[in-house]
């Protein structure tokens, strides 16, 4: 499969304001392993290689371990993430499935429990951002490079 067309290079000012929107996310007060997995995670949902790729080698540049990376599409069943976490990936599912149901009453409302109205809007502005960023790939047919 070879790359399509590149937004970055025939319409720079439009790559560069999802690049501004995700400068806003990634200077966010929502911590950097958690940015890393929601990242992952919608990519994941999404099927996109490229930001699987990337995203999974920044979360482990960051800190994360081998074990939270490779089990985020488990999270259910896996053991080690928190109740806050929990409630982020499940709102990364409802966001990135957005036309089967919108966001349920009741994951908003464990969010409202658990972040600020301002990590809230950080949080949707990661998950909104990365899922653009997935579709643009995925439109470019983006590969990632092969590790050697």
């Amino acid at each position: 499969m070879s790359a399509r067309f590149n937004l970055a290079k025939e319409n720079s000012e439009a790559y560069a304001a999802i690049g501004k929107l995700d400068t806003l996310g990634r200077e966010s007060s929502i911590p950097k392993k958690l940015q890393e997995l929601i990242k992952i995670y919608a990519s994941c949902l999404n099927h996109c290689a490229f930001c699987i790729d990337m995203h999974t080698k920044e979360a482990l540049e960051n800190g994360e371990t081998v074990q939270r990376v490779m089990g985020v599409n488990a999270w259910r069943e896996a053991p080690f993430y928190s109740d806050k976490e929990r409630v982020v990936l499940e709102l990364v599912e409802e966001v990135t499935f957005i036309h089967q149901h919108g966001v349920s009453d009741s994951v908003y409302a464990e969010l409202e429990r658990l972040y600020s109205e301002k990590e809230i809007g950080e949080l949707y502005l990661l998950i909104a951002t990365i899922n653009a960023y997935n579709r643009l790939g995925i439109m470019s047919q983006l590969q990632p490079k092969t590790d050697k």
